[in-house]
């Protein structure tokens, strides 16, 4: 009997996903994937963000008329994470020439994503984007400390590849809470997410002109069988990020993870270096997530 309600179940998860896998394609193949309640300042603060030229006055100007954005960014500047010598930023022209363009940008997305928690559209799905964003915080903050501690890549952008590497997921919530049936099966609605997310994210990204090596290494953050030859790269830093938030409790599985993916073999990291490296940056990292969590 059990078996027989596995095959019933099993059978009917394609059909409760097709209409909606096939309306996901069709968005991407036309180009018009945007994140439902995604505040149009912050998309137009970050198409500014994307000239890495941008005068700094501008940038300063733009923040400044978002004093939510602008708060994080100086609270970002003078935290223990980002600060460790403790001087602080005197204004927000200080605090944005301290953290740079990627830590700004991690913070327009922070605000982006506490307003999405109360944007009228997604109302009801409270508990799971919050489940997701703290996700994307411990990925985010994973990937700063990784890349500081092990490689020689650029920290902010890892953050802000980081924070950015789940974004798929919150479209998809977003859009299945439209669609009861698929909604309502976990097994259907699991498999459409792991199939489909990170094209969703590079697509969002994309959209939001961020550069191609954040989208490359999203795009990429969950290929566990690369060539172990070759420079490191975010998305080696990604996929071990993802891996350690989303296993570090479960160790058995974790070690399974580690001996079995390439990444982890590109960062040298065995399973006793990765418990020895969350234990010595634990406290680095939860500086890191509080700043996040907005």
């Amino acid at each position: 009997m059990a078996a027989a309600k596995s095959n019933t179940a099993a059978a009917q998860g394609p059909d409760v996903a097709f209409e909606f896998v096939q309306a996901l394609a069709a968005e991407l193949s036309a180009g018009e994937v945007e994140l439902p309640g995604y505040p149009a300042a912050v998309a137009g603060i970050q198409q500014m963000l994307n000239d890495d030229d941008v005068d700094i006055s501008r940038v300063v100007t733009a923040i400044g008329s978002e004093p939510a954005i602008a708060s994080q960014i100086v609270r970002m500047a003078n935290s223990a994470a980002l600060n460790p010598r403790r001087i602080p930023a005197a204004d927000l022209r200080a605090a944005i020439t301290r953290v740079g363009l990627n830590t700004v940008r991690t913070a327009t997305v922070a605000f982006a994503m506490s307003q999405l928690r109360v944007a009228p559209d997604l109302q009801g799905l409270e508990r799971e984007i919050e489940e997701l964003w703290q996700r994307s915080v411990r990925v985010a903050s994973l990937s700063q400390t990784i890349a500081k501690r092990l490689t020689q890549l650029n920290a902010d952008a890892a953050m802000l590849a980081g924070l950015l590497q789940g974004i798929g997921r919150l479209y998809i919530l977003a859009r299945a809470s439209k669609h009861e049936a698929l909604f309502a099966d976990a097994q259907a609605y699991s498999h459409v997410v792991q199939t489909w997310h990170l094209q969703i994210a590079a697509a969002l990204i994309e959209n939001w002109g961020f550069a191609s090596d954040i989208i490359e290494a999203v795009r990429s953050s969950e290929d566990l069988e690369q060539d172990v030859r070759g420079p490191l790269t975010l998305a080696d830093v990604l996929a071990v990020a993802a891996l350690l938030a989303d296993y570090a409790g479960t160790p058995d599985t974790l070690k399974a993870l580690v001996g079995a993916s390439r990444p982890f073999q590109r960062l040298q990291l065995d399973f006793e270096a990765c418990e020895n490296f969350m234990t010595s940056t634990a406290e680095e990292v939860a500086q890191l997530r509080e700043v996040l969590s907005v």
